[in-house]
């Protein structure tokens, strides 16, 4: 079987290539994988791509390429949506490059990535093809504008696929997609290859884009209560990104210049997640939420908000981590000096996250996709009749309110 995977730029660093790229060499096992890149703006990805997995980039955006002189470039996408906070990405040339690919594919399988391609897939795709969006946001962080527009596109689709259960609960209430199969698989992390993490050093590790979303400033508060009773254990955050000023000048205004340090982005993270005795998620948001099952791979129990949408289906309170409500200092404070003052439980933790998180395997999530392109494959008919018999329902209400006025 051939399976093609569009993305946005799989040159660049983000938890969507990552986790693409995973899939991709997973399914490569027993199919010929392509990923298209929509755009490329170095030589080569940042991130490994398996030798078996062909990358294949659209519109090549570095100095001195043929499209970066093309007019095209320079105009503003039509067909991708102006609601998408990726369309000042786009361009004339993406539309234009996205439907010749996708014309002329021979891919017995296409998932998009994120929703704008998503529309260039309902817009371009062969209908022969099963043709899947994968949803790496979430249905509620998408404007109004944006989910009419990717409900009138979806609805062409043979199936939407969410990280979570909790999105795919919302798009099956909120996006009415008659004859779309909507159902969660989690993203997939691979074994880091690392022995369970034996928390040499004492400790916490956070890791993510340094924005305000992610709520390192609240990881911070809470750690000057832990570093006030425990002057020797110290806070690791990896990242980078436009908070990183504001988190310094609050890491100063609190005094914690020796103990609480901004790392630097660091890939893959999972051998300074190993260093530690806990990690720290305090996000106002996380759509799945890599680092925590990146984490529990090493074997390191994780402490984290429980925001929406991915930390309660990942994380088993009190079992392989601990859930704290979203935005309470306190909360969170507590929950990091109970796993400091309790060791033996701590290592329990971490050997039941260790355990847990072998269900999020590349090759597991593989087979999950697999028993996916067979069932769509076999209720193609029932599908289609089911999308053909809404049609006509509506129709038939559009004629009747017509009528009546």
């Amino acid at each position: 079987m051939k399976i093609t995977f569009l993305i946005h730029n799989v040159y660049g660093i983000g938890g969507t290539i990552r986790t693409t790229l995973n899939l991709a060499a997973a399914l490569a096992d027993d199919h010929e994988v392509t990923i298209v890149s929509m755009l490329r703006h170095r030589a080569r990805p940042r991130f490994a791509v398996d030798p078996r997995v062909t990358l294949e980039p659209l519109v090549d955006l570095r100095e001195g390429s043929t499209d970066a002189a093309d007019a095209l470039l320079h105009q503003a996408a039509e067909v991708f949506p102006a609601a998408e906070k990726r369309y000042r990405q786009y361009s004339r040339l993406t539309d234009q490059r996205a439907e010749q690919y996708l014309r002329a594919c021979d891919a017995d399988v296409i998932i998009g990535t994120r929703p704008g391609i998503n529309v260039y897939l309902a817009r371009f795709g062969p209908p022969r093809a099963l043709r899947i969006a994968q949803e790496h946001l979430t249905h509620d962080t998408h404007s109004k504008k944006l989910r009419a527009q990717l409900a009138r596109h979806y609805r062409t689709l043979d199936a939407v696929v969410t990280t979570t259960e909790a999105d795919a609960a919302a798009y099956r209430a909120k996006m009415r997609l008659p004859g779309v199969r909507i159902l969660a698989v989690p993203n997939s992390v691979p074994d880091p290859g690392l022995p369970p993490a034996g928390h040499p050093d004492k400790a916490i590790a956070a890791a993510g884009r340094l924005v305000r979303a992610k709520r390192f400033d609240l990881l911070i508060e809470a750690f000057t209560e832990v570093a006030a009773a425990h002057p020797d254990w110290s806070l690791r955050i990896y990242g980078a990104g436009t908070d990183k000023d504001r988190l310094q000048q609050l890491i100063d205004e609190r005094g914690l210049e020796e103990t609480a340090r901004l790392m630097g982005a660091v890939s893959p993270v999972e051998g300074e997640f190993a260093q530690a005795s806990i990690v720290a998620c305090a996000s106002d948001a996380e759509s799945f939420g890599m680092t925590l099952v990146e984490a529990m791979r090493c074997g390191v129990p994780v402490v984290a908000t429980d925001c929406p949408l991915g930390p309660a289906e990942i994380i088993s309170d009190s079992i392989d981590g601990r859930l704290v409500p979203m935005g309470d200092r306190q909360a969170l404070a507590a929950a990091l000096l109970d796993l400091i003052a309790d060791e033996p439980g701590r290592r329990r933790m971490g050997e039941s996250a260790y355990a847990a998180a072998r269900r999020y395997d590349p090759a597991h999530i593989a087979r999950v996709y697999d028993d996916l392109f067979a069932e769509l494959t076999g209720t193609c008919r029932s599908r289609a009749w089911q999308r053909h018999r809404a049609l006509w329902r509506d129709r038939a209400r559009r004629a009747v309110r017509r009528l009546c006025r």
